[in-house]
């Protein structure tokens, strides 16, 4: 598996409909869509695991601007002394004061994909300050993060019923609630955030016999925060739809998107080739894992 299949694998995600947000330089967010591939205009399907010779899949959304917006603040800005700062600085303001940040450095990832568009602040005002920047920034995140699941309920048909979150920017508390709010869905944060490595570590204890199945896994799982929405659906309206306006600003020239969409659609085409030959390949190493685990379980007896 990947790191970022690891990690659903990791939070535990093994139904479809389940769905983790991983927090780094970049958000990566991964639906599981079970058994079946599921095509998207706007996302990658991608295989998730094999496992007894059962292929499942997950539609992922790759955000190339998340953590690094923060590090920009700090780095380049001078706002921050470091990054966790960036939390008690956007805490000491109510909102963002109408202050929106599309963090478009290298373009817009999922599902936008416009390699043209570029780094843009909108609704600033004399009383905008370094607060509300720091706050917009947080927000940015959280926005971009919703602008995936659009795409995936869009195309999955299904409704998300919790979210878990990893990855550093998981332990910010504000971008969680803002997380839970803009989404209107509870957000969740297991006690082992560093879940690319735990999945890892599944997988091999599954191959190794360790675990006997992913139900076992289950009892494992701990959740240490949850965040319930507080937001009412017409705040949360409101403010996504004045973060469209500002990424529609933020956007290339209409003569100049659509090149990395064609790479979707060639990576969707690839794809769909792909996926006979790694279901062969999964029911090829289904058996090699059975004969490893019977080794295992030999040397231990």
């Amino acid at each position: 598996a990947g790191d970022q299949q690891a990690a659903l694998f990791g939070q535990t995600c093994f139904n479809p409909g389940q769905a983790k947000n991983t927090y780094g330089t970049g958000c990566f967010m991964l639906l599981n869509t079970g058994r079946q591939a599921m095509a998207s205009p706007d996302l990658l399907t991608t295989i998730a695991w094999g496992l007894n010779g059962q292929v499942d899949y997950a539609l992922e959304g790759s955000v190339f601007i998340a953590g690094a917006a923060v590090q920009w603040l700090r780095d380049e800005l001078k706002l921050l002394g470091n990054s966790a700062e960036s939390e008690i600085l956007a805490s000491s303001v109510p909102d963002a004061g109408g202050v929106y940040f599309v963090p478009a450095f290298v373009g817009l990832g999922a599902p936008h994909w416009d390699p043209y568009a570029r780094g843009t602040i909108v609704g600033l005002t004399r009383g905008s300050n370094r607060a509300h920047l720091a706050r917009a920034t947080l927000e940015a995140i959280a926005y971009q993060t919703r602008d995936v699941l659009e795409s995936m309920k869009r195309d999955s048909g299904i409704s998300l019923e919790v979210l878990g979150v990893d990855g550093g920017a998981a332990h910010n508390h504000l971008l969680c609630q803002f997380q839970s709010d803009i989404l209107g869905v509870p957000v969740e944060r297991p006690a082992v955030s560093e879940t690319t490595a735990l999945g890892a570590a599944y997988l091999a204890g599954l191959a190794a016999g360790f675990w006997q199945n992913t139900q076992e896994i289950l009892k494992n799982h701990r959740v240490e925060q949850r965040y319930a929405p507080k937001m009412d659906a017409a705040g949360r309206e409101r403010l996504y739809a004045g973060w469209v306006r500002a990424v529609e600003r933020a956007r290339g020239s209409p003569g100049k998107t659509g090149r990395v969409t064609d790479l979707v659609d060639q990576h969707q085409r690839l794809f769909s080739g792909e996926i006979t030959k790694a279901t062969e390949f999964s029911q090829r190493h289904h058996f090699f894992v059975s004969s490893v685990s019977s080794v295992v379980k030999k040397s231990r007896g």
